[in-house]
């Protein structure tokens, strides 16, 4: 079963060679994970990461392709940062990296969203893209009574184009204000293992299909076992049913009752738990179901009209409570 921590940690060793898409991941995850901050009157980059292995492979990222040197530190833990420790990375003086990375517009604002020419890329930079979005801010909810793959965003702009990214992926995203907190969501078990194979986790994604599909046969099994249950509960109340309505309509005609009628109200009395085509075979001579079926109807019939004309109660006033 797969968890945030593997899918994370299969994502931050996939070798990336192409510029592009190095350039696509490390500009979404420090979109996703951190922000623009005045310093000094000089801008710095920061983002928070999750991990030691994320945090080597944005640094390695920002030296190779923009030559630039970042700092690196654990983060202590808070109320609103429990548990796992996190790190910060930060460009003291970044506002030349944000321009580069398309960041930073021309009034030296953060984007709303994600850089165009990112999300106008060829599919290996889309793909990077919802790498370097689950790298920063993505969770994934194992199959159970909930299932999802999020990707926290800080704005809805931002989801809604990781929404595009996806969805000329071909994978069927949505976006959600969640408490006030902007998501994109998968909630599709087929989907998440096919996003996960998009990110470049095959692992995952192979363990992914292999739980949901293990998952589906138990339900598939599990809803055939209870159709079973639900036919055999509902012939047995069936047959109790019959029995107790043959009982009364026996004891309401007496000696009047016709010879064949009685012999098929007895067949099914002396074989309560049968089916009609069993009480037919047990017959001598042999009958067909619906002969069978034909004389008990005829039987209960003559029993009640019997019963309406002495004012008595009729078959069905000897069913049980829980049949009525």
């Amino acid at each position: 079963m797969p968890s945030t921590a593997e899918v994370k940690s299969e994502l931050v060793r996939i070798p990336v060679a192409q510029t592009g898409e190095r350039i696509a991941e490390v500009a979404t995850v420090l979109r996703l994970a951190g922000g623009l901050h005045t310093i000094s009157g000089r801008i710095a980059l920061e983002a928070e990461l999750h991990t030691p292995q994320i945090v080597q492979r944005v640094r390695k990222d920002l030296a190779q392709l923009y030559g630039v040197r970042s700092e690196a530190k654990q983060l202590p833990p808070t109320s609103t940062r429990p548990g796992a420790p996190q790190f910060l990375v930060r460009v003291i003086d970044g506002e030349t990296l944000a321009r580069q990375l398309g960041l930073l517009d021309q009034r030296r604002r953060q984007i709303r969203g994600l850089p165009n020419r990112l999300t106008t890329g060829a599919q290996p930079e889309l793909a990077a893209i919802l790498r370097g979005a689950f790298l920063a801010r993505g969770t994934l909810t194992p199959p159970g009574r909930s299932v999802g793959l999020d990707i926290g965003c800080p704005t809805n702009e931002v989801a809604m184009a990781l929404v595009g990214a996806a969805h000329r992926l071909g994978v069927e995203a949505k976006s959600r204000e969640i408490r006030g907190q902007h998501k994109v969501l998968i909630r599709d078990s087929e989907t998440i293992g096919q996003a996960l194979g998009v990110m470049g986790a095959t692992g995952a994604r192979s363990a992914w299909d292999e739980l949901r599909k293990a998952r589906e046969t138990r339900a598939t099994a599990n809803r055939l076992v209870n159709f079973d249950d639900a036919n055999l509960r509902r012939s047995a109340q069936a047959s109790v049913a019959a029995c107790a309505r043959v009982e009364r309509a026996l004891e309401i005609l007496g000696d009047e009752v016709p010879e064949h009628l009685r012999y098929a109200g007895s067949l099914r009395l002396t074989h309560r738990e049968a089916s009609l085509d069993d009480l037919g075979a047990r017959a001598e001579p042999p009958l067909t179901k619906d002969a069978i079926a034909g004389r008990i109807r005829r039987l209960l019939a003559m029993a009640d009209k019997e019963a309406s004309a002495r004012g008595i109660p009729g078959t069905e006033a000897s069913l049980p409570e829980e049949l009525d």
